[in-house]
């Protein structure tokens, strides 16, 4: 089997993203850009990944699919939908993080993340650093982040972090972005790198 087709074969049985799971339809638009940092912030936690995303959809269920939203939301609405998606032990504190995230895009980027983006002016370093202002994200929940949106933020592109080119390497892959994206096309780089992940969690 070449790499070609191991690759396919990562797409095929692997290759949804968090985000298509989560129901964002993911474009360069505000809300769901947001929506996506709302997903990238529920798996920041040591907590599986499918009840982080079965807490998004809660979430965008309930309404809270803007910064505005999410911040005026009263707190034990969070809770409650947080508790809902099993999202148990760290529901109270992502509950705040969640209103905080949503405050912190309205007063740092008026609501818009695209304006992250142009502060962060074509460069993947500086996004990846900006995104770890938001509350509980890290650099983990950075890379979730910057792995999904690369579909959307080309200059993102390859964007494949640690988790995915370490599942790479043991399918016998190329490890460096730069040869795993000569695998596919542009616009299945996200489900690559994603599908690369779900695969690792999936061994």
């Amino acid at each position: 089997m070449t790499a070609q087709d191991t690759a396919q074969e990562v797409l095929r049985e692997h290759g949804d993203t968090y985000a298509s799971e989560a129901g964002i339809t993911l474009r360069n638009t505000p809300a769901p850009l947001f929506q996506l940092l709302v997903l990238a912030l529920l798996c920041s936690t040591r907590i599986k990944a499918e009840i982080a995303v079965a807490a998004a959809r809660e979430l965008f269920r309930d309404g809270r699919r803007t910064p505005r939203a999410m911040a005026d939301a009263p707190w034990q609405s969070l809770v409650d939908a947080l508790g809902r998606a099993h999202y148990r032990r760290y529901d109270e504190s992502t509950a705040t993080a969640l209103h905080d995230a949503g405050e912190l895009v309205l007063d740092r980027w008026h609501g818009d993340l695209r304006r992250l983006r142009a502060e962060a002016d074509g460069s993947p370093t500086a996004v990846h650093r900006l995104l770890q202002e938001v509350p509980r994200i890290g650099p983990t929940g950075a890379d979730i982040y910057c792995r999904e949106a690369q579909a959307v933020w080309p200059e993102l592109r390859p964007w494949f972090d640690r988790a995915a080119r370490a599942q790479a390497k043991s399918l016998g892959l190329p490890s460096s972005p730069e040869r795993l994206a000569e695998l596919v096309r542009d616009d299945q780089l996200a489900r690559l790198a994603s599908g690369l992940v779900r695969a690792k969690l999936a061994a």
